[in-house]
């Protein structure tokens, strides 16, 4: 079968490998569709940040050259002896976290920390092995393409949560690439009245204003600060710095109200420098999020198969497994236009 493998920096192959020997405790997913995600593209721009590539991944044995891929849905093809809770023709979706679980995740989510598609085998194939304990069940009307984003949404999801985003909040979000609008849908569905999104592309910020925003601010064009200080005055009650650079991370704190929260959701590609004492002078909390608890991402695929959530405008492109270096990798480094890119396998 066919499989976009990472071998190192620009270099994803799409080569034929052989499925792994089913484990008891693992399931057979066939792949319908998958998503790039910007970890992905980290990983293709600029990698490794996650792949290991000069020892094997102690949680999972896996070790580069990998076959990439961790948003994915798909169709339940085989099981193993000892799975009792999956059975074949399921309808699911793929929690990707791997942890040893030692903690629970509200006391610590991050204990081992690998991914599915990062540090072992993932989706961007026909069939992939996954652990059972990784499933999550679909409704087997709710549509196997939309699916295929409930995982980037968890991101977002926990993202307010981890900001205590309440109903009726005032929120501004900077960065309107695909977690960034994911933020501002789940911002809406937590019912921020006020959802400002800033942004450099005026495509991006349309897509932020489908997605739920009720203003959006071109920085590269006006003082963002000023403009959403010009909207809540006293400034925001929790910020989400989703864009991964300097500028973005001292914008975001400015814009918090004081004693606010600001929660960083983005991948920096390098070191920044800010001075702390916008932090003490202010009262500002700093906070961080990467992934998500698995009761958040059993949440999202509640309130995205219900629709509480709505998906479908965040993906802008779907794409063959053949062609997921230039139509994928190459259009999301040159193509602003673009948001959720996703791999068409069986297309079920």
């Amino acid at each position: 079968m066919k499989a976009a493998v990472w071998h190192g920096v620009k270099d994803i192959r799409v080569e034929d490998v052989e499925l792994k020997p089913l484990k008891s405790d693992e399931v057979v997913a066939k792949v319908a569709w998958a998503g790039i995600c910007g970890s992905d593209l980290h990983e293709y721009v600029e990698g490794p940040v996650f792949i290991l590539v000069d020892k094997v991944d102690e949680l999972t044995g896996g070790q580069a050259p990998l076959t990439m891929g961790h948003e994915f849905s798909g169709v339940v093809e085989a099981v193993g002896e000892n799975v009792t809770d999956v059975k074949i023709g399921d309808h699911v979706t793929v929690n990707p976290t791997v942890t040893r679980e030692r903690w629970s995740d509200d006391l610590n989510v991050y204990d081992g920390y690998s991914f599915i598609g990062l540090s072992c085998d993932g989706g961007f194939t026909t069939f992939v092995n996954v652990p059972a304990h990784n499933i999550y069940h679909l409704p087997s009307e709710f549509p196997l393409k939309l699916a295929a984003t409930i995982e980037p949404t968890a991101v977002a999801v926990q993202a307010i949560k981890e900001g205590s985003l309440k109903f009726g909040d005032t929120t501004a979000i900077f960065g309107a690439g695909p977690i960034g609008c994911l933020v501002t849908a789940a911002a809406k569905a937590a019912g921020a009245r006020k959802i400002i999104v800033c942004d450099l592309s005026e495509s991006r910020l349309n897509k932020a204003i489908e997605m739920g925003a009720t203003d959006v601010i071109n920085s590269g064009q006006v003082d963002a600060v000023k403009e959403i200080r010009k909207l809540v005055p006293n400034g925001v009650d929790v910020s989400f710095e989703v864009a991964g650079v300097q500028p973005t991370f001292i914008q975001a704190i400015h814009a918090t109200k004081p004693r606010g929260t600001m929660v960083v959701v983005s991948i920096f590609a390098r070191p920044i420098e800010f001075n702390p004492m916008l932090l003490t002078n202010s009262g500002v909390k700093v906070t961080s999020t990467i992934a998500y608890s698995r009761q958040t991402f059993k949440q999202t695929v509640d309130l995205v198969t219900q629709h509480k959530i709505e998906v479908a405008p965040i993906i802008t492109k779907e794409i063959a497994l053949d062609d997921i270096v230039e139509e994928g990798f190459e259009t999301l480094i040159n193509d602003k236009k673009q948001a959720k890119i996703l791999v068409e396998l069986s297309g079920e």
